[in-house]
């Protein structure tokens, strides 16, 4: 069994970006002392969510890339020996901004990035006000621990996006996330989201035959207009495995970093008993390409 030891680090922010870029590093370098190789982020770690409201001035949170959030995890990334998986507000150019991935090699170059292909616009996450959808499609990120199959938070919920990474030829799949409830959903309600949340990561990872690693921030953070209650993260990142059974998780409230061993080896003995690359019926899904039949 050849193994790869991966650190997760789920985290509540504050409204201080510098603070909570160096509680990250405090974090990361934690995961890298207790041996790990690769270290994922949660989605736009370095600020609060700001998308819980439409205003201009969030703009101003967005950074180049290559900028100056890329040269402090590039560093840390080459100083630690690991390779890194980050989220980054882009401002690609004046009035085009991203959601992207930035994953940074063990030398503190960057390896690639992924700009988020599905854009949410829901009460308290008002994404498409900021982001642009990605261009640059389903690519997996290589690296020396392997293809990496980098997508953000609402990619998760769709099959067709990890098909496609896994067509790639990705090793896992990879999600740096924000999501959490509205504190007004009862308790039944909120169990039913976080249950679907897992199964279709999961599901992913059985579908296939791939490790799935999902970061999820935590905390209470407020609705800066009080217009709402804000949003409760509900953490529980988790890594599952290629028939998508649980390796670790982490709870609902506290700040956590998990590090957790994967089989690099298992996905090639689990796709030979279920082999559904093998039995697609490639000539059939035409209408997959079409909004409705």
């Amino acid at each position: 069994m050849i193994k790869l030891k991966v650190g997760l680090v789920q985290q509540k922010n504050c409204d201080d970006k510098e603070k909570n870029k160096q509680k990250l590093a405090f974090n990361i370098c934690e995961c890298a002392n207790k041996g790990a190789k690769l270290i994922v982020l949660q989605e736009l770690h370095n600020t609060l969510y700001f998308c819980q409201t439409e205003n201009v001035e969030n703009f101003e949170l967005a950074e180049t890339i290559p900028g100056p959030s890329c040269d402090f995890f590039g560093q840390l990334a080459k100083e630690l020996n690991i390779v890194l998986v980050t989220s980054i507000f882009e401002k690609r150019t004046t009035g085009l901004y991203h959601n992207t991935a930035v994953v940074f090699e063990n030398d503190g170059s960057i390896a690639g990035i992924y700009r988020k292909m599905h854009i949410p616009d829901d009460p308290g996450f008002y994404e498409k006000f900021y982001f642009s959808p990605g261009d640059l499609g389903f690519i997996p990120v290589k690296t020396s621990v392997g293809k990496l199959g980098v997508m953000v938070c609402w990619d998760q919920w769709f099959p067709e996006a990890a098909r496609l990474m896994t067509l790639g030829g990705a090793d896992m799949l990879i999600y740096p996330t924000a999501i959490g409830w509205d504190p007004n959903d009862d308790k039944s309600e909120q169990r039913r989201q976080l249950d679907s949340w897992q199964i279709i990561q999961r599901s992913h990872a059985v579908a296939n035959g791939l490790p799935v690693i999902s970061v999820n921030r935590v905390g209470i953070e407020p609705d800066p207009s009080e217009v709402t209650n804000g949003i409760q993260f509900w953490g529980n990142s988790f890594i599952c495995g290629p028939q998508g059974e649980i390796l670790s998780q982490a709870d609902s409230k506290n700040e956590e970093n998990l590090i957790v061993d994967i089989d690099i080896e298992r996905s090639e003995k689990v796709r030979r008993i279920w082999p559904f690359l093998r039995d697609r019926r490639i000539d059939a899904y035409k209408n997959l390409k079409k909004r409705f039949l």
